[in-house]
């Protein structure tokens, strides 16, 4: 069969321009554009892109709502076999996007969804129950690798007629989902042999795997806090009145550099902003900071924050900016960081 296929794809490789153009709301085009064009070439006669769905990533992540409406009005006047979202690479809202209508054609369409993106962007964990993911790189730099592998995996969906085998047999990312199977060997046999498997040094696969997390070591503890540069830091997205940076809501792609009075309201959009707008220093805690000043409890308070959001911004994003936000405190005398969330 061929399928008649609806892509999902943001402002930027919809070729309509970058981030002055994330406001957009969703703008549908015949047949395929940007990636798309890929992607249909290669199927051949698997399937054909015959809308595209063009959306901002700023409109989709700050008017969820409105934008799956539109969206949804679109895939039920097609009706396709096969919604594509992306690739997304490592770009953290519009992974989020391209999760948000996974979800939304797999939940209120039924209909089945493969898309593509970096295995840190907070799209994978949040939404890869409702679409089969292809890994990619962390930047459209591997697109040329992306394409191919999307292509493989709707041809093989195609072949089996929607019935695919599991993640490592066609190449998509675990998709947390499990299913009774039938083994020769019952779990308490499979299991001891892959304990003596792992006795010996021997190869094994294990039937759950478990997540990779960074082990950090601390650091030693402050000696002279009387005499120690204090810094603040924080993911709670306290910002400048008017975020004039525009630090994401979600999925931060950036982090502002700012002074400690020019606290005036947080940016976040994981939880009730009321009580840090009403007065930052919940969040941010300069005035108990400059207490401690005052008493001589620490040195100094550094007179420069760092803010940014981590309702779901990717482990990569936030190593960056730690790293450069790092450097800067160093090269500013910085001895000690109090780093608050929300």
């Amino acid at each position: 069969m061929a399928l008649r296929i609806v892509h999902y794809i943001n402002q930027f490789f919809g070729q309509i321009g970058g981030e002055e153009k994330a406001h957009i709301s969703p703008q549908i085009e015949d047949g395929p554009i940007g990636p798309g064009n890929g992607i249909n070439a290669g199927l051949g006669d698997s399937g054909e892109i015959v809308k595209t769905i063009i959306c901002g990533d700023d409109y989709f992540n700050e008017n969820a709502e409105d934008a799956k409406a539109e969206i949804k009005e679109v895939l039920e006047e097609v009706e396709p076999d096969l919604v594509l979202a992306g690739p997304a690479f490592n770009a953290g809202r519009y992974g989020m996007a391209c999760g948000g209508v996974a979800e939304l054609a797999c939940d209120e369409l039924d209909i089945p969804v493969i898309s593509a993106m970096y295995p840190e962007n907070p799209g994978y964990e949040m939404y890869r129950n409702y679409a089969y993911m292809i890994e990619t790189s962390n930047s459209a730099a591997g697109m040329r690798e992306a394409i191919p592998n999307m292509v493989k995996l709707i041809k093989s969906y195609v072949k089996k007629d929607g019935k695919l085998g599991r993640p490592q047999e066609e190449g998509y990312m675990p998709r947390g989902l499990r299913k009774n199977m039938f083994t020769e060997k019952r779990g308490s046999t499979r299991a001891v042999e892959m304990l003596i498997k792992k006795i010996n040094g021997e190869v094994f696969e294990t039937e759950y795997p478990m997540p990779n997390f960074d082990r950090v070591a601390p650091v030693d503890p402050i000696e002279d806090l009387a005499n120690t540069k204090v810094a603040l830091v924080t993911s709670g997205g306290i910002v400048p009145d008017g975020n004039p940076d525009r630090v994401e809501s979600s999925s931060a792609s950036k982090y502002g550099e700012y002074k400690i009075t020019e606290m005036g309201e947080t940016a976040h959009g994981g939880y009730d902003p009321v009580y840090a707008n009403q007065d930052p220093n919940r969040v941010l805690p300069v005035d108990v900071l400059k207490d401690l000043e005052s008493e001589g409890v620490i040195g100094e308070l550094h007179e420069i924050y760092y803010s940014t959001v981590g309702n779901g911004t990717a482990v990569a994003s936030s190593k960056v900016f730690a790293q450069e936000i790092a450097e800067t405190l160093i090269n500013d005398g910085v001895q000690a960081v109090i780093l608050t969330s929300t």
